[in-house]
């Protein structure tokens, strides 16, 4: 009779519509069935077919804590005992509850997931045997392990092996072994979940399923609760402008051939790269004219242009303002459309003497006299210093002021000033105090108005001799200063 009671729950177990336990069902209960073997004093039943076994029913409870844990109460009823075919052995129906944290160590997406658990539980005794005269016995702990099999969205089998290890060593009547009386089930069942999931966005897919939690109310979304895409380019149909051609996000969904940032349909030329301000048609030569429109497609990068792509001319001397060094001064076309005021072959921006007729040669400049070279070589050979100073003497300057009025003549002449001493003292001094010399020299100069860009003054110490340092001849010629005029 008992064992037709179990076999009735199990099959009734079977036409309930159950869930699979997840975050958002977090409750589940189950009906389960299956056999029972005893380890103990009088044998060893475990895992063995040709021993005693006897069958139970049961119920559990679950509650999800996280996709790797659930908390899992059982409650059995069946018989167990053991039969050694002799005159020793027992048998006694029995009620059996544990509380068990269950263990799912890959979590609990998967159609097959794998568990364990541990618990403490109690196992109620009938009196029908009673070689033991308290009724309860602890369990502690209970433990064992199974897999849950999902059938469908809303079928689970469980299948589950339990060991109930007792505190007790007399419930088999024996002793003689020093082994407690320990229990495994073995079960089936199947297991029904209850509940709903929070649905932040409200689009009818539960957060914890929802991959796109944040949905604007009344955006249509698919299984996993993110907006519908029909042409599949990462444009959810709600943004996308071109919702059935396959576009990039950049154009808002739309197609754009020629990646030149400007949608096929507002493309002038869409099957060339081109440029957003030019409605996507290339531009050669960067003129602003697209290629298309422009009469003169290989303009020089940079040079204004008018409207058909043609440089322009601004100061109208003929030179266009690409080749026009001068493009805001008419000049003539043998100097790239620069003027020449004084006539000398020589463009004024690069003529250092515009208003005074030269030579190439000297940079537009008239030549320098002969006698005003000889004159300022002279002035060089004369000017004299303090003993062991940089400090001009008053005899000095009177030359200085004659070469201001020289350079004056030649306005667009540039004078180097070098300084030279003799090899009294060491090398650091003398190059030191020579430098200190000439720049007197260009100080007095800047003073009398010779800008600064026409005047360079170098010291070059004892390491340039024009005469021998072992006499005070020598010496003295050693001891001098040389002015060098040139354009």
């Amino acid at each position: 009779m008992k064992k037709l009671l179990l076999l009735l729950c199990v099959c009734l177990s079977a036409t309930m519509a159950t869930n699979a336990q997840t975050a958002d069902r977090k409750f589940s209960v189950g009906l389960n069935g299956g056999m029972i073997q005893y380890h103990g004093d009088l044998g060893r039943d475990w895992y063995q077919t040709d021993k005693t076994s006897y069958g139970f029913g049961g119920i559990s409870i679950s509650y999800y804590l996280s996709k790797y844990f659930d908390l899992n109460a059982m409650y059995s009823r069946g018989t167990l005992g053991y039969d050694s075919s002799s005159l020793t052995g027992f048998k006694s129906d029995f009620s059996a509850a544990n509380v068990n944290l269950r263990i799912k160590p890959i979590g609990s997406e998967y159609v097959i997931t794998p568990y364990g658990f541990i618990g403490v539980g109690a196992i109620l005794f009938d009196r029908q045997l009673n070689f033991h005269k308290e009724m309860i016995d602890s369990a502690w702990p209970t433990t064992g392990g199974g897999i849950n099999i999902t059938l469908s969205p809303s079928l689970s089998l469980n299948l589950q092996e339990t060991f109930m290890f007792s505190n007790n060593d007399s419930r088999d009547g024996a002793k003689n072994g020093g082994t407690n009386d320990d229990f495994l089930l073995h079960s089936a069942g199947l297991t029904y979940s209850f509940g709903s999931g929070k649905d932040t966005d409200n689009d009818g897919v539960s957060d914890s399923k929802d991959k796109c939690p944040d949905t604007p109310a009344g955006v249509a979304v698919d299984k996993k609760g993110c907006p519908l895409d029909r042409d599949k380019d990462g444009v959810a149909d709600y943004l996308d402008t071109c919702p059935d051609a396959a576009g990039t996000a950049m154009m808002n969904g739309c197609p754009d051939r020629d990646n030149d940032g400007v949608a096929d349909a507002e493309d002038r030329c869409p099957d060339t790269k081109g440029t957003v301000a030019l409605k996507g048609c290339p531009d050669a030569d960067n003129d602003g004219v697209a290629d298309m429109d422009d009469k003169c497609p290989n303009s020089k990068a940079g040079t204004p242009v008018d409207a058909s792509g043609c440089p322009m001319d601004n100061d109208k001397d003929g030179v266009s303002n690409d080749v026009d060094r001068c493009p805001d001064l008419a000049g003539p076309v043998s100097l790239k459309g620069c003027p020449d005021t004084d006539g000398d072959g020589v463009a004024d921006i690069d003529d250092r003497c515009p208003n005074a007729k030269g030579s190439m040669e000297n940079k537009g400049c008239p030549e320098i006299a002969k006698q005003d070279v000889v004159r300022i070589n002279y002035i060089g050979s004369k000017l004299f210093f303090e003993n062991g100073s940089d400090k001009l003497k008053v005899a000095s300057l009177s030359l200085l002021d004659e070469l201001v009025r020289i350079m004056n003549k030649y306005d667009g002449a540039s004078l180097t000033i070098d300084g030279h001493t003799d090899s009294n003292g060491s090398d650091a001094f003398n190059e030191t105090l020579s430098q200190k010399r000439t720049d007197s020299v260009r100080t007095y100069l800047l003073g009398k108005g010779i800008t600064g860009s026409r005047l360079t003054a170098k010291g070059y110490g004892e390491s340039k001799p024009i005469a021998d340092n072992k006499t005070s001849l020598g010496r003295a010629k050693n001891r001098r200063v040389e002015l060098k005029v040139a354009y």
